[in-house]
């Protein structure tokens, strides 16, 4: 596969989900910032469609339990990596996701506003997948060569006191330039 983003902030390769959870950056913003998390829903399980309706507002909670907390919940990411290393893309590089939620680095509030957001699918208990960290290089990669990238951090990096994610067994030895 050839990851190829267009200006517009789009992947060609992937899957895409557009997803209603997003809005412009302020003034125009590059992201600057790639934040890594991880997600699974219902939790601990893994290559179902959870994540796809958390992401488009279609949580029914008489499908699972777990869902019944996130009805009404208005979140998304750039990005979704399964445990296949499939990418489904849920908001142009270029918009605001809503990911980070109250976030702050290095003396910067409101992280969705500089950084792009890549959800992993796993969580704290679960090792990632080699096809997992393959792409997600390659889409490090991709992202890159369109934007200033200067910081690779964890969710658990920009909101410490309410996250975990992507959790410990995260291999961040992976990238020397995280700054973690």
């Amino acid at each position: 596969m050839n990851m190829v983003l267009s200006a517009d902030g789009w992947l060609a390769s992937v899957r895409r989900v557009d997803s209603p959870n997003c809005d412009d950056r302020p003034g125009g913003r590059k992201p600057d910032m790639v934040v890594i998390h991880s997600i699974s829903l219902p939790p601990g399980e893994f290559g179902g469609d959870g994540v796809e309706r958390l992401f488009t507002n279609r949580c029914d909670p008489s499908t699972h339990t777990s869902f019944a907390e996130l009805q009404h919940a208005r979140v998304s990411a750039h990005f979704f990596v399964r445990r296949t290393g499939e990418i489904i893309q849920f908001v142009s590089c270029n918009a605001r996701a809503w990911h980070a939620g109250v976030s702050r680095w290095q003396g910067r509030e409101g992280c969705n506003d500089f950084s792009i957001g890549i959800e992993l699918e796993g969580g704290d208990a679960w090792p990632y997948e080699a096809e997992q960290y393959a792409m997600l290089d390659r889409l490090l990669k991709v992202i890159r060569a369109h934007y200033p990238i200067q910081h690779l951090v964890g969710h658990c990096h920009i909101a410490p006191d309410r996250k975990t994610d992507p959790g410990p067994l995260f291999d961040w030895s992976r990238y020397p330039d995280a700054l973690v």
